[in-house]
């Protein structure tokens, strides 16, 4: 019976532009509203503050996302084409190289050469973009994926606080607003990390108490250089 066993390294990349954008969705926008309700606004003006935040931190979050990435796909597209020139200049030599690095791998000389050797003429961009490189098609960039997963992530983190503001009362915001966001940040966490295989409590307490942090010195923030309306 063939053994399988399930690993998560190919949810990495998009797990992580999942999870940062909606733990950031909640945490900006909830500390964008607790600091203008803080500051005594109107109601109006807390919730055309919430959107202005949802509208704004998911474009920027699919930006800053989409030049990351972009920047290491090139970097990878670079590092392929030069790999692919040392291939055409000289095979033997990067056949030896390919089983050098077995043989740090612990492959006794004779096997890492006929390994190296097989594996040249299978493919020969492959192995060495996954064993000199490092790069593979689990890891691989991905721009227009985690861009994506950015903006997606972070409304859907950032409607919350949003909705809230649009359907509670305006003198209960300051308590609500931020039971709702550590609630929410919590269950991030704990989802985030049993998906990624760490422990659920730690990553619920990691995130909630940088959230927390986030809201309050916000909140602080409004307080003090508020203008009561």
């Amino acid at each position: 019976m063939p053994h399988s066993q399930p690993h998560r390294l190919h949810r990495a990349g998009g797990l992580r532009a999942a999870v940062l954008g909606a733990n950031d969705g909640i945490v900006s926008t909830a500390s964008l509203i607790l600091g203008v309700a803080a500051a005594e606004a109107s109601k109006s003006n807390i919730l055309l503050a919430g959107i202005a935040g949802l509208v704004a931190g998911a474009l920027s979050m699919a930006a800053g996302e989409y030049v990351s990435v972009k920047s290491q796909e090139d970097t990878e597209e670079a590092d392929l084409e030069m790999e692919k020139a040392s291939l055409k200049r000289d095979r033997e030599a990067e056949q030896e190289e390919l089983a050098r690095i077995y043989q740090s791998r612990g492959l006794e000389p004779s096997l890492a050469n006929e390994v190296a050797r097989q594996l040249m003429k299978y493919d020969a961009l492959g192995a060495h973009a996954r064993d000199d490189i490092g790069i593979t098609s689990e890891l691989s960039a991905r721009p227009l994926q985690a861009a994506s997963w950015s903006a997606i992530s972070f409304a859907a983190g950032a409607a919350m606080p949003v909705l809230v503001v649009a359907l509670a009362p305006a003198e209960i915001l300051l308590w609500l607003i931020p039971v709702l966001a550590t609630l929410l940040l919590g269950l991030l966490g704990a989802v985030a990390s049993r998906v990624g295989g760490a422990n659920p409590l730690r990553g619920a307490i990691r995130v909630c108490a940088w959230g927390c942090l986030a809201m309050g010195l916000t909140a602080a923030v409004g307080r003090i250089f508020g203008v009561s309306s």
